[in-house]
């Protein structure tokens, strides 16, 4: 499972660079083509803002790889360990539910219901775009399975520590 994840957060990590990198090329053009040439690209701001969805997206999947999305802890470090533990595996199940309902489940309703409607200004559809939110609920999903594992098999300790408790 750990060479899983792995791959996968490299895969993430590349796709938010080009991504990122795409996004900015983008922009600079879009603003090169309406401020120097005075022809404004037509593509460009239908391009930047589904990069940049994406781009969030992709960018989120990589946060739940790293347990890094917010957590207000501070009662659950007061508790025994063993509490800690069961607390931490409740909370990836209830990301894995929201995750398959929200992202997974509706998200391919919405990319299935849009995929007649074109974009204006791109050869792709709308449904096209939103497939990555189904895409991105799989990926959590699998995140939070392998921190429900490493967490019951002592792999991760139930509450991340602090690296730096002074910062706010």
């Amino acid at each position: 499972m750990h060479v899983l994840k792995s791959g996968l957060d490299a895969v993430l990590k590349w796709a938010s660079i080009i991504l990122f990198a795409v996004l900015v090329g983008v922009v600079v053009w879009q603003v090169f083509t309406r401020q120097v040439i005075q022809d404004p690209a037509t593509w460009t701001e239908e391009a930047a803002r589904y990069t940049f969805v994406w781009l969030g997206f992709f960018a989120a999947a990589l946060v739940f790889s790293e347990r890094g999305h917010i957590a207000v802890d501070a009662l659950v470090r007061l508790l025994p360990e063993a509490v800690q533990r069961v607390i931490a595996v409740l909370v990836q199940l209830a990301i894995i539910a929201f995750a398959g309902i929200v992202l997974i489940w509706g998200g391919w309703r919405a990319a299935r219901g849009a995929m007649n409607q074109n974009l204006i200004a791109l050869p792709f559809t709308v449904g096209q775009m939103y497939l990555v939110i189904p895409v991105t609920g799989v990926l959590v999903v699998v995140y939070a399975l392998y921190h429900v594992i490493a967490v019951i098999s002592r792999q991760e300790e139930a509450v991340e520590i602090d690296e730096n408790p002074d910062v706010v």
